[in-house]
């Protein structure tokens, strides 16, 4: 005889948001985004596409929760660094934040555009608040600078996974631009081609997330 928990032989596993938000991301990571339906969410939990509206109302309420979960430890990794100043701390959040995101294939799509409230995003938001209000910015301007270094880090994520393997940019992209600025036609392009070209995502985003720092540390 099975008990309540344990689903009777021959029967599919009982529906749960936190099962139906891990199959989500096992099949984000398979297929990708385009690919991840509520269908195609149904067929591999074995279940009719109409019971995952008893935990979702919609899809979109589906990459929110997948949004939280992705966040998971985020700010808990970054917390190695909570004896340095607070310019590192910010750094190591931002990192910590490209981490997670970089982590599942497309993760910076399903976590764009979404409002999470959960714990796991809450806590990384207060966290990068509570680091610019002990460095002495005002509320308004750490809820600021809160948008604009996640704003960066996800945008830079996105560009980023378009550019992986997976994604759906043209390997070519760079032979492309290279051709498109070699008769002298855009000669300030043309000189910064390394850059504009280089595979080096981690170097771009450091770059861009020291100049926020340098940035809020001139306006502090």
């Amino acid at each position: 005889m099975s008990s309540p928990s344990t689903p009777a032989r021959g029967r599919p596993p009982r529906l749960d948001r936190a099962r139906t938000v891990q199959t989500a991301l096992d099949l984000l990571d398979r297929s990708g985004l385009d690919a991840l339906t509520m269908r195609r969410l149904a067929e591999a939990m074995g279940v009719q596409a109409g019971a995952l509206y008893r935990h979702f109302a919609t899809k979109q309420d589906l990459l929110t929760a997948m949004a939280e979960r992705m966040m998971d430890g985020v700010t808990e990794a970054a917390a190695q660094t909570r004896g340095g100043d607070w310019t590192e701390r910010l750094a190591a959040l931002a990192h910590a934040l490209r981490a997670a995101l970089l982590a599942r294939r497309d993760g910076a799509r399903v976590f764009a555009g979404t409002h999470a409230t959960g714990a796991s995003v809450l806590g990384f938001a207060d966290a990068v608040m509570g680091v610019l209000r002990e460095a002495g910015f005002p509320a308004e301007d750490a809820a600021r600078a809160l948008y604009t270094l996640t704003n960066f880090t996800v945008g830079h994520t996105l560009e980023e996974q378009a550019a992986l393997p997976w994604g759906d940019a043209d390997p070519a992209g760079p032979a492309a631009l290279a051709d498109a600025v070699a008769d002298g036609t855009y000669p300030h392009l043309e000189a910064g081609l390394p850059a504009l070209t280089s595979a080096d995502f981690t170097r771009l985003f450091e770059f861009g997330v020291g100049l926020l720092l340098e940035g809020l540390r001139a306006r502090r």
